[in-house]
């Protein structure tokens, strides 16, 4: 069951890695032009902007086209799904074979060794130990 279920979260992962392979990176506008303006994106609004306007020769703008598969988003690159926890109650309802645990920032040292511990006892992967 654990080595089907990894096969198969690779495969999305081999087919997310291959979507944004072909995904451009998507820059803001005039970035290139200014030194202040940073290249983070941000959405072109400009009523004159050949950007919005997606006229030939300018980069790409941020479409939900390009969004990878919708099984494989939210995954780990280990292939688990990436769940995020407080306490050992909620440890307790993830399914060693699809989900890893990531141990909330907020949580101390001592319930955080008393996670890793009972997450070892589970067989359950810990992506922040």
């Amino acid at each position: 069951m654990l080595l089907c279920a990894l096969m198969i979260n690779k495969e999305l992962l081999e087919l997310r890695n291959s979507v944004k392979s072909r995904k451009p990176e998507f820059v803001r506008q005039e970035s290139w032009r200014y030194k202040r303006v940073k290249e983070s994106w941000r959405k072109p609004k400009g009523i004159d902007s050949h950007m919005r306007l997606q006229i030939k020769g300018w980069p790409p703008i941020v479409k939900v086209g390009y969004r990878g598969p919708k099984a494989a988003r939210y995954l780990h690159p280990s292939g688990y799904r990436d769940i995020l926890i407080h306490n050992i109650k909620e440890l307790a309802m993830l399914d060693p074979s699809k989900d890893a645990a990531r141990i909330a920032s907020t949580v101390g040292a001592r319930k955080r060794a008393l996670i890793l511990q009972k997450a070892k006892e589970l067989g359950i992967k810990v992506l922040n130990p």
